[in-house]
């Protein structure tokens, strides 16, 4: 087998996508974005996602949960309100459906007037119900590491966690980032280990990786994850595609990044194309949903429609 196995990993073309949801405003800081996608038994598309105003003017204001019958035209089911989980921000939530019945979305909050981020779960029967009430705290992280934007997904018999971990030693350089693997039984109480995924010094993604999508089922295991070179790119990231290092087999805890470029970019602004979310379908397809930074800078939720023999 090579190194790419069976499977080369699908590359997201901005040229074929079409706009989800709209930035809330016009300008750098208003993002739709910040996707995760999910598809129910009776084929509906279900997508949680992000809304963001400028620093100062709400930052992560919202999580919004919606529905779909056709993966791109949808309605809005569930909002929740930053304000009702004690948080300074929301970042991109993650939706995951629990076996044999049922819906977690775990939630990304920030810390008043701290660099700190931590994760709270909401469970409901249905997308539709899911509220700030019962929410608990899953993944608190700690005073030296904030963390955020799970990825999460049940595979062959247990839980599986992609975590971005923020280290908190140096006020300045709060951004760093990188992927820390867990796993648990229930998808509560995690259990977590080493780094799965961390930026490479000198290159594209120097400054930190952020595991956003993983596909188990691929040959071999495929992350798509963000990653970029300075500080300066905070919130501007590009996408990266890597792949489980061979002694991770199916069960990956660590991943290698492919190339030392990016896999893709927005062609506007700031080349922003991060947060991707990989749908795969039971036509053999993928949808794909990611945010993309426009001629603005403001930055769009879009998604794309991988047939089959792509």
């Amino acid at each position: 087998m090579s190194q790419l196995g069976t499977e080369p990993p699908v590359v997201p073309d901005v040229t074929r996508s079409t706009v989800v949801v709209d930035a809330p405003g016009k300008g750098p800081g208003f993002w739709a974005g910040g996707p995760s996608a999910a598809l129910a038994d009776d084929g509906t598309f279900y997508l949680a996602y992000r809304l963001r105003r400028p620093t100062g003017e709400g930052r992560g204001y919202a999580n919004v949960v919606a529905r779909s019958s056709d993966g791109e035209r949808f309605e809005t089911v569930s909002y929740l309100d930053r304000k009702d989980f004690d948080s300074d921000s929301l970042e991109r939530p993650a939706l995951a459906r629990v076996p044999g019945g049922g819906w977690h979305l775990y939630v990304s909050c920030a810390t008043p007037g701290s660099p700190h981020w931590r994760v709270d779960l909401l469970s409901a029967d249905n997308p539709e119900d899911f509220t700030a009430a019962g929410r608990r705290t899953v993944l608190p992280g700690d005073e030296r590491t904030g963390v955020k934007d799970p990825v999460v997904t049940w595979y062959e018999g247990r839980w599986h966690l992609w975590l971005c971990c923020h280290p908190l030693d140096r006020p300045e350089d709060t951004d760093r980032m990188t992927t820390r693997y867990g796993t648990s039984v229930d998808g509560i109480s995690w259990q977590l280990g080493d780094i799965a995924l961390q930026g490479r010094p000198g290159s594209w993604d120097g400054r930190g990786a952020r595991i956003v999508s993983v596909l188990l089922d691929r040959d071999p295991p495929t992350a798509y994850y963000d990653g970029r070179a300075s500080a300066e790119e905070n919130a501007e990231e590009r996408t990266g595609i890597a792949i489980a290092a061979p002694e991770s087999s199916r069960n990956p805890a660590r991943f290698t990044a492919l190339a030392n470029a990016p896999a893709a970019v927005s062609p506007h602004s700031t080349g922003s194309l991060r947060y991707l979310s990989a749908l795969p379908l039971p036509d053999g397809g993928m949808r794909l949903y990611y945010g993309t930074a426009r001629l603005d800078g403001a930055h769009d939720l879009r998604t794309e429609y991988v047939p089959p023999s792509r």
